[in-house]
């Protein structure tokens, strides 16, 4: 498996391509800069499999429709996160703003099944709400590897003062991914990736 972090926009929202032997990517959280994450498809020798989104805040989506315009393929959201990602509210001026919606019917739930397999990739959803409704995590579990959007960073958690955030749904959260193994390596929507143990260890909002 193949991990391949891209900082994008104002805020380095971390986005994600994942790929394997079938060179079919699948495209974490497209936050910015379209045309940098089209280079780094280029560059590996890419297709898109998929769009995969942790959650909606429009520093984590705003250019999936770009990307979708070139290299159409499914979506994958969590419903009560896709139900406003376009809404009024959704929009961060001066840096970003509001996300355009991509001109598609070809989106898929997250919280339908909990193993996915797309290519020859394989995760499953971890539901964690609490910085936004729909807030997912994925976990790879043959690799160890779980992207967690803004559920959990290095040393930290994602905001709940944000429309839809809640903190004692993120606590709930925070506790399901305190079960996992120590091993996981964890790569967040911004900073540095860690691990599932060093969290539990050092991580304040893990306690």
């Amino acid at each position: 498996m193949n991990n391949l972090p891209i900082p994008t926009g104002a805020y380095q929202e971390m986005c994600y391509l994942v790929w394997s032997s079938e060179k079919k990517a699948l495209i974490f959280d497209p936050g910015s800069d379209a045309e940098i994450i089209f280079q780094a498809l280029e560059e590996q020798g890419l297709e898109v499999a998929a769009y995969v989104l942790t959650h909606t805040h429009y520093d984590h989506i705003n250019a999936l429709a770009d990307l979708y315009d070139k290299a159409p393929a499914p979506i994958l959201v969590h419903s009560k996160d896709w139900e406003w990602a376009f809404s009024e509210r959704n929009q961060g001026a001066p840096y970003y703003p509001l996300p355009r919606k991509p001109e598609t019917d070809d989106i898929q739930w997250l919280e339908t099944s909990k193993d996915w397999n797309i290519a020859d990739l394989h995760f499953q959803v971890l539901e964690t709400p609490g910085h936004t409704p729909g807030g997912c995590c994925l976990l790879f579990p043959e690799d160890n590897v779980m992207i967690t959007g803004d559920t959990l960073f290095k040393g930290s958690c994602g905001r709940t003062d944000l429309p839809g955030g809640n903190p004692r749904i993120m606590k709930d959260s925070l506790n399901k991914l305190k079960q996992l193994p120590d091993e996981i390596q964890i790569f967040p929507g911004h900073g540095e990736d860690s691990t599932i143990g060093i969290e539990r260890a050092t991580n304040f909002f893990m306690q």
